[in-house]
């Protein structure tokens, strides 16, 4: 599984420590969204306990459609994907300014599917890991799948990224303590974790040989078969 095509080209070297970019909001992703007038002077007067009403809490997630839009509530169908958190926060906060007149909108946004996919090296089995904070690194990633198979290859980690809409292809080696650098390395929503694991000889032998071992045997029993009735 996941073998590097020919003509893919893996990256050993310049392996990018933090993300060169910020994560953009794309399809299927879910957020939840929350929305104060005055700049959020009601969540500073909350913290202060100088307002005892509480503060409305946003539960409801809202899913990106196929064609970048979310139905928002009082906007409408409104384009969400391409943008970074910030730059979503900064959309609808205007949005919600020029289009409904409130004052001074203060807006949160935040993701709730964010998660990356770990192969830990077994030859099967992945999980899914979802990603509580923007800087989860790849050994703390790794560590939440369980850590490192015991047929995993530490010294083959691919990471399968999107960057500017094409899949790169790091590889690390996290075998030896020199590179121990690459543990840090700040592991994005969506990315692919996999550990190539060790080949069974004997297994992968066995897969090959047991249909030619069934083949010689059933025709053994027919010709013991065959002379027994002559």
């Amino acid at each position: 599984m996941f073998r590097t095509p020919k003509g893919v080209k893996e990256i050993t070297d310049s392996i990018p420590l933090k993300p060169s970019a910020e994560y953009k909001i794309s399809r299927d992703d879910k957020f939840t969204f929350m929305l104060y007038t005055n700049q959020g002077e009601r969540i500073v007067n909350e913290m202060a306990g100088m307002n005892k009403d509480a503060v409305a809490k946003a539960d409801i997630e809202y899913v990106v459609r196929p064609d970048g839009k979310a139905d928002l509530p009082i906007l409408g169908s409104t384009l969400v994907a391409g943008f970074t958190v910030k730059e979503c926060e900064d959309t609808l906060a205007k949005l919600f300014e020029e289009k409904n007149g409130y004052n001074q909108p203060f807006v949160q946004v935040k993701l709730t599917n964010q998660r990356v996919i770990v192969f830990p090296g077994n030859g099967s089995a992945a999980k899914v890991i979802p990603l509580q904070n923007n800087n989860t690194t790849l050994m703390e990633a790794i560590a939440l799948a369980g850590g490192i198979a015991e047929r995993g290859k530490a010294s083959k980690v691919k990471i399968m990224r999107v960057v500017n809409n094409e899949r790169k292809l790091f590889v690390v080696d996290l075998s030896k303590i020199e590179n121990l650098q690459y543990t840090d390395m700040i592991i994005q929503a969506n990315d692919y974790i996999y550990i190539e694991p060790k080949e069974q000889v004997g297994q992968e032998t066995l897969k090959v040989v047991a249909p030619v071992v069934s083949l010689v045997t059933s025709a053994l029993v027919i010709i013991t078969v065959f002379s027994t009735l002559k």
